[in-house]
């Protein structure tokens, strides 16, 4: 069975930074593309960033760019969200997501398919 979990989330002071960390388990995330989103209360979910299996490449909205990357751990079957210089506007809830198709690429920031999703994790940007 698959599992994606989030961990990392909590409260930071605006211009700080956290790691937020998508574990996966009975799926080996290196063979897929996979997607972190967030949703802010009130407001749609939405993509944030989304790496590629294969060639690794990477995507990101613009309102995070510069400021979030995303890698993978291949060893620790994780995926990470680096956030650095984090915003009020950053606060949401995150989730990863991972298309279930090896080896296919993100067409862009947002992943396009996602057959698994994660439970979430709470980020709070406030002073």
């Amino acid at each position: 069975q698959v599992q994606l979990v989030e961990s990392g989330g909590g409260l930071v002071q605006p211009g700080g930074s956290l790691r937020l960390s998508c574990a996966a388990s009975g799926f080996i995330f290196n063979y897929y593309a996979v997607g972190w989103f967030r949703q802010a209360p009130g407001k749609e979910r939405e993509g944030v960033s989304c790496i590629s299996s294969s060639d690794g490449s990477t995507y990101y909205a613009d309102s995070v760019k510069d400021r979030f990357t995303i890698s993978r751990d291949n060893a620790k079957n994780t995926v990470y969200l680096q956030m650095n210089s984090l915003k009020p506007e950053d606060t949401a809830v995150y989730y990863c997501a991972a298309d279930n198709r090896p080896y296919y690429y993100c067409s862009g920031y947002e992943l396009i398919r996602t057959d698994y999703w994660g439970q979430g994790t709470q980020v709070t940007v406030s002073s």
